[in-house]
């Protein structure tokens, strides 16, 4: 069925949403629009779908997020009334139509007969990743578009364990999805009807409870925080979205008492109308923090992106100046801390484990080494850290101690199964009281860490091409470096390069290859012989290929030259 046939059959349909009626008639001249909304279906992948909202097969609305659900329902059925009894907990952000998506989800998963539990306020990923765990259902589902521009929302799916689905568990719930043939036509049932009949419950206390009991755990120096909260002054911006009750709750708990909090986006916010971003990923989302800092002499500001499973740190650079720590410097920083502060306890154990992803740093696995501690590569997504984490609960193999990846996500304490901003905003103030304790700063301990390790810089490169011709426009980048790599087009310092999708680890030299054991992606990283790295990456929940860079220097400026340099050399290829 082409786009045309797909439109013919949304603005034909008599009954349809009366707002996404009209907005798909204020289209209906533009052809570039509808072919956009309609030239496919919104793609459900391993993490579940994401995209803009408005009517179409390929927006982000009540019937696609049905037919997700849908598949969602099917894909519990299939294993038993005992799964349909356990049922989903559902939970949301703060962004356009939220709450709306997760009401149309429990109402879709009550038709077929399985017992829903929904938030009844806007909370956190990592929470409902939590909830998942507490209440023992068989599925979560989080509504949320993380860090997306306003007009965007999603949808994603969680196990029994609270983590993203596996990779074969993903493939069946996809394929379910996939063959819902009808998104017009699924059925639901009234919200009013479901709580009557026992399949719709509204949670929200005592998960907010448990959550900040565990929330704890992060905590390793209590005699520290007692000592020098006074001293200590942290700001707070959760960036419109869900983070203000767990992350204030936590801090205090923890004895944090000079917490400020930016008052402008602390308010849930759809539009996110102080910020170009929200996302603690882009310096000038702390604009409004640093304003506070400078105000009341903050030593940390800390910002979580909407559903709160990314956080970004600033601390004073030496020149007094507020700085904004990288996704990896931030990883490096509290892995460091955490593994001194466990060596100290005498509480690591000889089994340790870190994990990160393939275009996270190397600083974190030379940091986790110089601890006896094992080091491992997953692919990017947390959901493969998550996997290993269920993996090692099983075989005993390893204890988990940290995971992270570059973009801004970790996670410290295992009772969640995702990425987790307020467990890192604790111990990040915690280990600022350790630093203002020494007379130092975050920063000042990134650079203790540079001069004990190695001086690790990392960049990353984002290009935005939406649309059908973009997606084709980044597939085509991917197999010319691919066929680079192929013709043996690759500069001589080149040491050796790493296909995921054919897995395969290719050395230049001796024309040699290794199998590389992690499932398939559309990824290539490309190792120079000095342990320099890029690495392309089409994004599998945005239009965007992504391209990384990371080097060693021994100093900072020969890291420098290192990081410029490698970006020029590829840039170029790339443009």
């Amino acid at each position: 069925m082409n786009w045309r046939d797909q439109y013919s059959r949304w603005s034909t349909k008599t009954d349809l949403d009366p707002a996404l009626a009209a907005e798909l008639r204020s289209h209906e001249s533009n052809q570039t629009i509808l072919e956009d909304s309609f030239y496919k279906t919104l793609e459900f992948g391993t993490g579940g779908m994401r995209g803009e909202i408005g009517p179409g097969t390929n927006r982000m609305n009540i019937y696609t997020v049905r037919k997700a659900v849908q598949g969602l329902a099917d894909f519990i059925a299939a294993e038993g009334e005992e799964a349909k009894r356990k049922g989903v907990v559902i939970a949301y952000d703060n962004r356009r139509m939220s709450k709306e998506f997760a009401l149309e989800a429990a109402c879709t998963l009550g038709a077929n007969g399985i017992k829903t539990y929904v938030f009844r306020e806007l909370r956190p990923t990592p929470q409902l990743s939590y909830a998942v765990r507490y209440l023992n259902t068989h599925s979560g589902a989080m509504i949320t578009a993380s860090h997306n521009p306003p007009e965007y929302n999603g949808f994603k799916v969680y196990g029994d364990d609270g983590a993203q689905l596996i990779p074969d568990d993903a493939d069946r719930l996809i394929a379910m999805v996939n063959a819902v043939e009808n998104e017009l036509e699924v059925e639901t049932k009234p919200a009013a009807q479901l709580e009557q009949e026992g399949l719709l419950e509204w949670v929200l206390e005592e998960l907010d409870e448990a959550y900040a009991k565990e929330l704890q755990a992060v905590i390793m120096d209590r005699e520290l925080i007692r000592t020098w909260e006074k001293d200590l002054k942290i700001v707070f911006t959760p960036l419109h979205g869900t983070a203000t009750v767990p992350m204030k709750r936590g801090l205090k708990d923890a004895g944090f008492t000079n917490v400020y909090t930016v008052q402008e986006q602390a308010v849930p916010d759809t539009e996110f109308s102080t910020v170009r971003s929200p996302n603690p990923e882009e310096a000038d989302a702390f604009e409004l923090a640093m304003n506070l800092g400078e105000q009341v002499d903050a030593d940390l500001l800390i910002a979580t992106d909407p559903d709160a499973d990314r956080i970004g740190l600033v601390a004073k650079n030496t020149d007094g100046e507020y700085t904004v720590l990288s996704g990896n410097q931030t990883g490096a920083l509290l892995l460091h801390y955490l593994l001194m502060k466990k060596k100290e306890a005498g509480t690591l154990p000889d089994n340790g484990v870190m994990i990160k992803t393939i275009v996270t740093s190397e600083l974190g696995r030379v940091i986790a080494e110089a601890y006896d501690v094992a080091a491992l590569d997953v692919l990017t997504g947390f959901k493969f850290i998550g996997e290993k984490i269920r993996e090692y609960d099983e075989t005993g193999e390893h204890t988990f101690l940290f995971g992270y990846e570059e973009s801004y996500g970790c996670l410290i304490e295992p009772f969640a199964r995702d990425k987790d901003a307020i467990q890192p905003g604790l111990a990040a103030a915690e280990m600022a009281a350790y630093y203002k304790s020494k007379g130092m700063t975050l920063y000042d301990g990134l650079q203790d860490i540079y001069k004990t390790y190695g001086y690790f810089y990392e960049d990353l490169a984002s290009f935005t091409f939406k649309g059908k011709e973009g997606a084709e426009k980044i597939q085509r980048i991917m197999n010319v470096f691919r066929d680079d790599v192929l013709q043996g087009n690759l500069p001589e310092e080149t040491d050796f390069v790493e296909d995921y999708q054919r897995g395969t680890r290719v050395y230049m030299d001796e024309q040699t290859d290794e199998v590389i054991d992690l499932p398939s992606s559309n990824v290539l990283k490309i190792f120079h012989k000095d342990g320099s790295w890029y690495c392309l990456r089409p994004s599998g929940t945005e239009p965007k290929i992504k391209c990384y860079f990371g080097v060693r220097g021994g100093s900072a400026a020969e890291a420098d030259e290192k990081l410029r340099s490698l970006k020029k050399q590829v840039l170029e290829r790339l443009e």
